[in-house]
């Protein structure tokens, strides 16, 4: 396993600036210490030694690989020239985003590994026991996310809670994706305990972060041992349940008021916010920067020099989600009042005055272009807060500082309603409406009356959570119980190109929706068990033939 060695290990040395190695470093340890061991010394150097957690570790997921797996494999977006291997759902192990996703996992692993061992080594006398037991929670919080990623995208992985001995051992292999969901669910529930009631620092994971996951992991599980019955653990279920109530009651945390004040800058750690990857504006530095916006922004007019999403946009079935936008004979015309969807992808006509454009002769507050022809794109929104003078002066060229959602309170409002639905086809639980309808209603929608069905909650999930990286993964928890509704929803969708016309310009009161007429192939993919989930990266696969030996239970070794 010499590539995943070089990830797990090698990556610790690029963080602190170490850059040479050889093939013999790569197969042993270094006899000569890779930190200095004064540096544990206090508080703040143990916090220090886990903050870069919280963001380079996760850059090659977050730069493209985020949405490309989450939203374009989902369907909820797509890239009409570009990313077509995740778009039309034939990844492949060649496919840049299956790599960089995997490579990043691995590095978060192995970075979270090496901080555990170096502060249980390194951590003199001044370090706090409070603080130590906290920064050792944060590093396992970190793999345990990681491995979810990696479970959930490629079904058996290797589970490494030891850098050093893997470099030494030849015999490393999968581990099957029962046993992993056990080791990160157990994980977490050990985090949790460990953790503060409040972030010791803006941004810092703490019990809630942790419960929070709780929460979603148990759900998902509760799917895992069914092998495709229809039929969810019901322990489980009741996990997920009590986690989510705890973190929407105990928490102290509280939905934002407005939906779109959640992407509106500066938006960091706010009361919704759970976890978020905890980016920096960080001019002649890279890795620490959120570099997404450049790639979803529709045009340089409304970024910094980037802004190359100009062929990005929601899907029709993505887009036929919302209530009012109806089905004609032609195909789909109407308005929304649910307010996400301003907020997630920008139609022809919307005003957003918090973006600068560029146009002839000057500048204006942003108003979507309506460019007319038989063909064009509901650009993507979230993330896009444009140029530097619309935040502060605090962003460049593939260079932003607003972090990464990676877990909202609103996601424990659903979990709660989704895990008392449990095995039934519907239920009118009051606490589940009453979560429900808080998500709901603060889009602008009327209460929904009930009952509550799997499908209802999956929608508001996807509308909700669209370019958020987390569409694919609802996805990947249905198939763990019903893998034939999974395959149903992604053979149903259309993927492929669509106008979009205004009734009047700016300010349009509706827009109507027609298919491109001469777009007739590339609409569909034919998602099933052979290509669900992802192949693990052929450069892996070249040096680790351990990996294609059958999966073992972890915690029968």
């Amino acid at each position: 396993m010499k590539n995943l060695k070089y990830i797990l290990y090698s990556s610790f040395l690029a963080l602190l600036g170490l850059t040479s190695c050889s093939e013999d470093f790569l197969e042993r340890p270094p006899i000569d210490a890779i930190v200095d061991a004064g540096f544990y010394q206090t508080d703040d150097q143990v916090l220090a030694s886990t903050a870069l957690l919280y963001s380079k570790v996760w850059f090659d997921y977050n730069d493209k690989a985020s949405y490309n797996l989450g939203d374009f494999r989902a369907g909820t977006a797509f890239s009409a020239y570009n990313d077509r291997g995740n778009v039309l759902f034939n990844t492949t192990g060649n496919t840049p985003e299956n790599g960089s996703a995997w490579r990043s996992f691995f590095i978060v692993v192995g970075q979270s590994n090496l901080a555990i061992t170096n502060i249980n080594q390194y951590a003199g006398a001044g370090v706090s026991p409070t603080i130590k037991k906290m920064a050792i929670a944060e590093a396992r919080f970190m793999r345990a996310m990681a491995y979810r990623f990696l479970v959930m995208n490629w079904g058996a992985v290797p589970i490494i809670e030891n850098n050093l001995a893997l470099l030494s051992d030849t015999t490393v292999s999968r581990n099957t994706p029962e046993s992993v969901w056990k080791f990160l669910t157990s994980e977490m529930r050990q985090v949790a305990e460990d953790l503060p009631n409040t972030p010791i620092r803006p941004g810092r994971v703490t019990r809630w972060s942790a419960e929070g996951m709780l929460a979603r992991f148990y759900l998902t599980r509760a799917g895992v041992d069914s092998k495709g019955s229809g039929t969810r653990n019901q322990v489980f279920l009741d996990s997920a349940k009590y986690y989510s109530e705890r973190v929407i009651t105990q928490s102290g945390l509280s939905l934002l008021r407005n939906y779109e004040s959640l992407f509106l800058f500066p938006y960091d750690n706010n009361s919704e916010s759970l976890f978020s990857l905890q980016w920096v504006y960080s001019p002649g530095a890279f890795g620490t920067q959120n570099s997404t916006p450049a790639y979803l922004a529709f045009s340089p007019d409304i970024a910094n020099g980037d802004g190359w999403g100009g062929d990005k946009s929601a899907t029709w079935w993505m887009l036929s989600q919302y209530d009012g936008i109806r089905v004609t004979t032609t195909g789909m015309q109407g308005r929304t009042v649910d307010q996400r969807l301003k907020a997630t992808f920008m139609l022809p006509g919307a005003s957003y005055p918090e973006i600068t454009q560029t146009i002839p002769g000057g500048e204006q507050k942003l108003i979507v272009p309506n460019p007319g022809g038989d063909n064009n794109f509901l650009s993507i929104k979230k993330y896009v807060t444009g140029k530097a003078k619309d935040v502060g002066g605090m962003s460049a060229a593939q260079n932003y500082g607003h972090d990464t959602y990676m877990m909202r309170l609103a996601e424990m409002y659903l979990v709660y309603a989704e895990a008392v639905l449990g095995n039934n086809a519907s239920t009118n639980d009051v606490n589940a409406l009453k979560y429900f309808n808080a998500i709901h209603t603060r889009a602008g929608l009327p209460a929904f009356t009930g009952p509550l069905t799997s499908d209802v909650i999956f929608k508001e999930r996807l509308i909700e959570f669209a370019m958020e990286g987390m569409a694919w993964y609802d996805l990947v928890s249905l198939h763990y119980y019903n893998p034939a509704k999974a395959y149903a929803i992604l053979n149903s969708q259309d993927r492929g190109l669509f106008a979009t016309a205004p009734d009047q310009f700016p300010n349009p009161t509706s827009w109507t929706f027609t298919k491109t007429e001469w777009s007739t192939t590339e609409r569909t993919i034919n998602a099933n068990s052979g290509n669900f989930l992802l192949p693990i990266p052929s450069a892996e696969l070249s040096q680790a033939p351990n990996l294609q030996k059958p999966a073992v239970d972890y915690y029968s070794k």
